[in-house]
This record gives structure tokens, C-alpha cells and sequence, in this order.
């Protein structure tokens, strides 16, 4: 049986596979569910910061039983709300990473895939509420 951190794993592999950077469809989903967010990006004119941010929360994925992850999550949700990231659309971005690969595999996106990315967003949202908004 393939574990569910491997199987999100797998998504992400065939997500890059399929599209290359998959940034712009992931901030595309952002900028559309949480429009006010856009804005904040002002200065980014090439993408860097939001590709840079992405990475990272994908190491997060990828490392999310490992100190890395659980400190950087913390802290992140800590300097978003200093940037004036709405806490809902903070807790809500990793939501938004599996949304647009669901829509990127679409027909290959598995029951199981679908139950793997759920339990991994359940451990991600006990991180993101132990921090104050």
C-alpha cells in the first residue's frame, strides 16, 4: 500500500511533469478565491517571490514530520499577518496547491490521492491553528 505522504508526493511529481512550474495556476486559484490577496503582490512583476513561496510550502509538504515544516509554517503564518494575508486565505493555501493539481491530473486524480491530500491538510491545519492570528 502506497502511503499517503507518497501518494501526494506522486501528485506533485506529475502536476510538474504535466505543466512545469505550476505557480501561475496556483496563484491564478488564489487571486480568483481570495481576490484581496492579489494586491499584496504588487512589486512581485515576475513571479519570483510567489515561485520562491510556493517552493517552500512544497518542501513543507514534503517535510511536514520533520522541525523544518512545523517551524516554518508557525513563522509564516506569523509574518503573513504582518503582511496583511487574511488569515482565512493563509490557512486556506494548501487547499488551493491541492485544488489546482486536482485540476491539472483531473481523470488521474484518484479516490486515494484525493484521501491522501485530505489527511495531510487535516495535519497542516493543526499547525496553521496553534499560531495566533
Amino acid at each position: 500500500m502506497t502511503s499517503a505522504e507518497d501518494l501526494v508526493t506522486r501528485s506533485l511529481d506529475l502536476v510538474a511533469e504535466r505543466v512545469g512550474d505550476p505557480a501561475p495556476l496556483v496563484y491564478g486559484r488564489l487571486f480568483r478565491d481570495y481576490p484581496e490577496t492579489e494586491p499584496l503582490f504588487w512589486r512581485d512583476t515576475q513571479g519570483a517571490v510567489r515561485g520562491e513561496m510556493l517552493a517552500r510550502a512544497f518542501e513543507c509538504l514534503l517535510d511536514l514530520d520533520g522541525a523544518y515544516a512545523q517551524n516554518m509554517i508557525r513563522a509564516e503564518r506569523v509574518n503573513h499577518v504582518d503582511l496583511g494575508v487574511p488569515a482565512e486565505a493563509f490557512a486556506n493555501f494548501f487547499r488551493v496547491i491541492r485544488d489546482a493539481c486536482r485540476d491539472v491530473l483531473a481523470g488521474d486524480w484518484t479516490a486515494e490521492t484525493d484521501a491522501a491530500w485530505d489527511r495531510l491538510l487535516v495535519r497542516l491545519d493543526g499547525l496553521v491553528s496553534t499560531v495566533p492570528a
